[in-house]
């Protein structure tokens, strides 16, 4: 979650419910060096990765490449859909 200083000072239950629950918060403020806030000693779950910045092995579980096998049905499925199914449904026209 990310968040300015402003809506940090109305927010504040809302901020540490969302920090308890795992979740990393950033409090941007004009003029200086944001906040990060983190339960201590929790695992950040829902940290997403700076933009523009690319961190080596930050996608470890998230990304699962198919095998062999279902690349081959992924294919003849595509082949199906690109060669035996119409172009446009009946109802379109």
């Amino acid at each position: 979650m990310k968040v300015s200083a402003q809506y940090a000072a109305t927010h504040l239950d809302d901020i540490l419910s969302a920090a308890d629950e795992g979740e990393e918060v950033r409090i941007d403020r004009p003029n200086k060096p944001g906040i990060r806030l983190v339960v201590e000693g929790a695992p950040n779950r829902t940290a997403a990765p700076q933009a523009g910045r690319r961190i080596l092995g930050a996608g470890r579980g998230e990304l699962r490449v198919p095998s062999v096998e279902e690349w081959a049905e992924m294919d003849k499925e595509l082949e199906h859909l690109m060669n035996d199914a119409p172009l446009t449904s009946q109802g379109d026209r």
